[in-house]
């Protein structure tokens, strides 16, 4: 039995790890020249505020995603309201969304007078379409499908039911820009997709987000929702409804895009598949490594099937503490951390339905939770359902930037000296919690 570092024994990596070769593992965004070229390009002439780059990436990024249409913003929170109101999503509708994502997903419903409406995961953190039909109601306009941690959300399914339903669909790709289900992009099989390219994310770009669609309908509608320099007869040209309102963003935002961002994101557009093709190869040859292990399951795709998971954004893996005696996720990634794997870290987002801003927050001072204030059920009723995805337990992985074997090994042989070992951890292991967080917070 091999001592475990959290309990004094030697660390699997220490010092041996310099910054040089951690940037050269972990560094992300990859950054160069060119990036800087077209940065100094903007600030020297003033570019900031114009809109010629920013039509080009639009363009550029449309070709690539195969959609007809783009539209930038100045991030993924903005594109994604701006594709709740192409739709139409309005006063006393609901729109269902998977509980476990990024508040940006949907919490922007309060401002159209929807509701909110949250369906379980399954144990790839993903929409589950078995309990999808639950959470539809005749009051039902939309679904948010969130690729969660880059995994394709099961399209088929879920476009069946929307059919099925005569039901909206907008795919928030913020964690899985450029990813394959099936031969496809993701962002192209519902009505609009959405998503950011913000510095953290796989496609980054400093702070911008994106709207793709096929429908010139809903880009119409996008475009003139947070876009006052372009709602004009230059662009609106086919939706009667929305003539006579130009020259103001009809959402009452600017979602103008930074064209500093927008340059940068027409450099990483060059060379994002190639940079997500190797990120693939290194977090598939670690998950090979490990996933034989008891107590951890890999969250990936098989890629002979033509769906991906693009730059494996933030990946995770599904924890079973009953393989493992019962040892919390909080001890097991406490372990990791001690190991040398720095940034382990248990659960990911908790669940939307969980928090304080889905049950009592009146944004208009209506003296009404604003997410039922305009329905006339109470939709928080049904939050209970999703207790199910509460229990889902999860944990963070290295995300490598490079196919650097060696190193992969490394780390990959952390996580099998923890599990092979993890009975030393059992005595101390007193806090059971799933851990996760709320972003702007350290973990909980």
């Amino acid at each position: 039995m091999e001592k475990l570092a959290l309990l004094g024994g030697t660390p699997v990596i220490d010092d041996t790890l310099t910054k040089e070769k951690y940037d050269h593992l972990f560094k992300w965004p990859i950054m160069g020249k060119e990036e800087e070229e077209v940065a100094i390009d903007v600030v020297r002439n003033n570019r900031f505020s114009a809109t010629d780059i920013t039509e080009k990436f639009q363009e550029e990024y449309a070709a690539w995603i195969g959609s007809k249409y783009a539209i930038a913003y100045c991030n993924g929170t903005a594109s994604l309201s701006a594709a709740m109101f192409a739709i139409g999503l309005s006063q006393g509708d609901e729109i269902i969304c998977p509980t476990k994502t990024y508040w940006g997903s949907v919490s922007q419903a309060i401002n159209f007078g929807a509701s909110a409406v949250f369906c379980n995961i399954n144990e790839n953190l993903s929409l589950d379409p078995t309990d999808l039909e639950r959470c539809i109601t005749p009051k039902t306009k939309a679904i948010m499908v969130v690729h969660y941690l880059a995994y394709p959300a099961d399209m088929d399914a879920i476009m069946a039911i929307a059919k099925k339903h005569n039901l909206k669909v907008i795919e928030d790709v913020s964690h899985a820009q450029g990813g394959m289900y099936k031969g496809k992009r993701l962002g192209t099989f519902g009505d609009v997709g959405a998503m950011s390219l913000m510095s953290g994310k796989s496609f980054a770009a400093g702070e911008l987000g994106i709207l793709v669609t096929d429908d010139r309908h809903v880009y119409e509608r996008a475009m003139a929702f947070g876009h006052y320099e372009r709602n004009n007869e230059n662009y609106i040209k086919e939706s009667d409804e929305l003539k006579g309102y130009y020259h103001i963003a009809l959402g009452g935002i600017k979602g103008r895009a930074n064209q500093l961002c927008s340059g940068i994101a027409r450099v990483q557009l060059k060379y994002y598949d190639e940079r997500c093709a190797e990120i693939r190869k290194a977090m598939n040859y670690f998950w090979d490594l490990v996933e034989d292990l008891p107590g951890i399951r890999p969250i990936r795709v098989d890629e002979s099937t033509g769906s991906n998971m693009a730059g494996f954004y933030s990946p995770h893996g599904i924890y079973k503490s009953e393989e493992l005696h019962g040892l919390s996720v909080k001890k097991f990634c406490e372990a990791l951390r001690a190991e040398g794997y720095k940034l382990s870290w248990e659960g990911a987002n908790f669940c939307l339905h969980t928090h304080k801003f889905f049950k009592t927050f009146d944004l208009t001072g209506s003296g009404k939770p604003t997410r039922i204030a305009y329905n006339d059920r109470d939709v928080r009723e049904d939050d209970d359902k999703c207790k199910p995805s509460e229990s889902i337990s999860c944990f963070s992985v290295p995300w490598f930037i490079h196919y650097d074997k060696e190193w992969i090994e490394k780390y990959a042989s952390i996580f099998r000296k923890v599990i092979l070992n993890h009975e030393q951890l059992l005595e101390s292991d007193t806090d059971k919690s799933q851990g996760g967080r709320w972003y702007g917070t350290t973990n909980v």
